[in-house]
């Protein structure tokens, strides 16, 4: 089998489930190193045996990623266990949903802080053994609530502002041989998703329906169709592909 990151050591956010857990859990049987890192020690704990049991390598760090000592301290230990780092995966993200009129100082902050602030930390971290080694690979995730979404006023405005982050990175990281993308998936079936449809008092069966009929493809996502997208951007294959948010969501 083509092992297409062999050897390769990687970090991804929020891997203690969900999307992150399915990046963590694809890369690793591709032959990476994973840093399983979320906020809460049993799950990472849980996605880092998942892997061992599978013959791959991983560490579990619970690391709250709005603290900058903590992000710096992961990404160190990482350095230190497997000698280099390669590959970073922001996922980490929460939702604090609400129209803007009862939007609170809270709901903002707390989405700003752990999809901006935590990405810049883990991005600030990372670079610098990127840079010195002369390679790379970071991918931001985005949303397709970066386009608008009701309900959605701080996540969508954090989403977009990934996109710009995004883009920014490739410019100044791309001459030290650095890709950075992002990727905004559409509707995926997670345990956010499903808190959504609890939100709203809906069955998450009848919200899952009505996004799969939305859909050209008639379905809706998975946590590896996401965590296949991440791959190809952490790979060989995608080398010449940096700057550019790919969106996967089945066409809406």
């Amino acid at each position: 089998m083509h092992m297409r990151v062999k050897d390769r050591v990687a970090i991804i956010t929020g891997s203690g489930r969900g999307i992150g857990a399915a990046t963590a859990i694809r890369l690793a049987e591709e032959g990476a190193k994973v840093t399983v890192t979320d906020v809460e020690q049993s799950t990472c704990e849980e996605t880092a045996a998942e892997i061992r049991k599978a013959g791959g390598e991983a560490i579990a760090i619970p690391c709250d990623i709005t603290k900058r000592q903590s992000v710096e301290e992961m990404v160190q230990t990482t350095v230190d266990t497997f000698g280099r780092l390669d590959i970073l995966v922001n996922n980490a993200g929460i939702t604090r949903d609400n129209l803007v009129h009862k939007m609170t100082d809270d709901d903002w902050d707390a989405v700003m802080n752990v999809h901006l602030k935590g990405s810049f930390y883990a991005v600030q971290a990372a670079q610098r053994h990127m840079v010195e080694q002369r390679y790379g690979k970071i991918v931001n995730f985005s949303s397709t609530s970066a386009l608008g979404n009701r309900g959605q006023l701080n996540y969508a405005t954090a989403k977009a502002g990934l996109q710009g982050f995004t883009k920014t990175l490739a410019i100044e990281l791309g001459k030290f041989n650095i890709n950075v993308n992002a990727v905004a998936p559409g509707f995926i079936e997670t345990e956010m998703t499903k808190a959504t449809a609890d939100r709203m008092g809906i069955d998450f069966e009848e919200l899952k329906k009505a996004a799969a009929q939305r859909s050209p493809l008639g379905r809706t996502g998975k946590p590896l169709d996401i965590a296949n997208a991440v791959l190809f951007l952490v790979s060989e294959e995608s080398s010449f592909i940096t700057g550019q948010v790919l969106y996967v969501r089945g066409g809406v």
